[in-house]
């Protein structure tokens, strides 16, 4: 319902700002995800086998067994959801069905009502009765040292992600990176303290608008859509995490194959479902559990993990927004001179 709700509304609403300015934001903030998300996995298989992980599966103690259990199997599959909420959007925006594009934005409203009173609510509990079975089986006790190392991992390689974005971002737009990145500060410690993009939109535009080599009307365009669709410190985090909880609770990392396919279907579910509360990892509980095959206990675990870093990864995503807005500030430059030579 995720996907269906937020996917395809993303999409068909795209009609009223289908400009190529758009269409590269969206481009380029992919690539920035998946680019951090590949980042993450080389050096998920290069360093996580060096971490001393012993996998806990096998030498965990026997949970008792449940009394009662409820399954309750998902409408449609993840893949069917993905593959149906596109053919719907773009549909909506071929026929510019303004009764379909009302439809679908009432029904992201509905399932953003019962994500913030149903699902949200719930989690805390999820988590820790999951974590109460996993301290239960010793999975938890084991691996305390693992966690708070694999943490530095992931804030060293946030900070090494931040600086090839900057240096690419300089090397396009043929300007000082550091007359951007200098003034986020701020921004920074803010997401540091909130955890929210949201809560850090103002402070980053403030900050971006003391650049000098920014243009104002591209900060007012990129920062607020980057702060939704921009999410590479959280992939890269969420990434690193789904193979240390892999090789932890499973005995082995997932497959060069399957983390592909889950990054690229990850950069998508970032993109495309914006606003979700919890994060990036909420968005994609479903490839966790579909592409990765994480069941109760993994998913609980990740999510736990998660967000204990998780307001060093909105600062990343936030800090990130300013490479990102120097590229597009370029690149508006550009269709402003190619514009002048075509009406001379």
């Amino acid at each position: 319902l995720i996907i269906l709700g937020f996917v395809s509304y993303s999409i068909a609403k795209m009609k009223d700002n289908a400009s190529k300015m758009l269409s590269l934001a969206l481009i380029i903030a992919y690539l920035s995800s998946i680019g951090a998300a590949f980042f993450a996995m080389v050096s998920g298989y290069t360093l996580i086998p060096h971490l001393s992980i012993e996998p806990v599966k096998e030498t965990l103690r026997q949970l008792p067994e449940l009394i009662f259990r409820l399954d309750i199997p998902p409408v449609v599959s993840v893949m069917t959801a993905l593959v149906l909420a596109i053919m719907i959007g773009l549909a909506t925006v071929w026929t510019k069905s303004e009764v379909f594009e009302n439809l679908l934005d009432n029904f992201q409203k509905m399932v953003l009502l019962l994500i913030n009173r149903i699902l949200i609510p719930i989690l805390p509990f999820f988590i820790a009765a999951n974590f109460c079975a996993l301290s239960y089986e010793g999975a938890i006790t084991k691996q305390l040292p693992v966690f708070l190392g694999v943490m530095v991992i992931v804030i060293i390689s946030q900070f090494v992600w931040l600086s090839f974005l900057y240096v690419l971002a300089g090397a396009i737009s043929k300007k000082n990176p550091w007359q951007v990145l200098k003034y986020y500060g701020p921004a920074y410690l803010t997401a540091v303290g909130t955890m929210s993009s949201a809560a850090t939109l103002a402070v980053a535009l403030k900050c971006a608008k003391k650049s000098p080599v920014l243009k104002d009307d591209v900060i007012d365009f990129a920062v607020p859509l980057f702060s939704n669709i921009h999410l590479c410190g959280s992939i890269l985090t969420e990434v690193f995490f789904v193979m240390t909880v892999s090789l932890m609770l499973y005995g082995s990392l997932p497959s060069l194959t399957v983390m592909i396919l889950f990054i690229i279907l990850l950069g998508i579910f970032a993109i495309g479902a914006p606003g979700v509360p919890g994060g990036t990892v909420i968005a994609s509980l479903g490839i966790v559990i579909s592409v990765l095959g994480f069941d109760e206990a993994g998913t609980a675990l990740l999510l736990t993990i998660f967000a204990l870093q998780d307001s060093f990864g909105t600062a990343c995503n936030i800090t990130g927004d300013g490479a990102l807005t120097l590229i597009m500030t370029k690149a508006s430059s550009h269709r402003s001179t190619k514009q002048k030579s075509i009406n001379s």
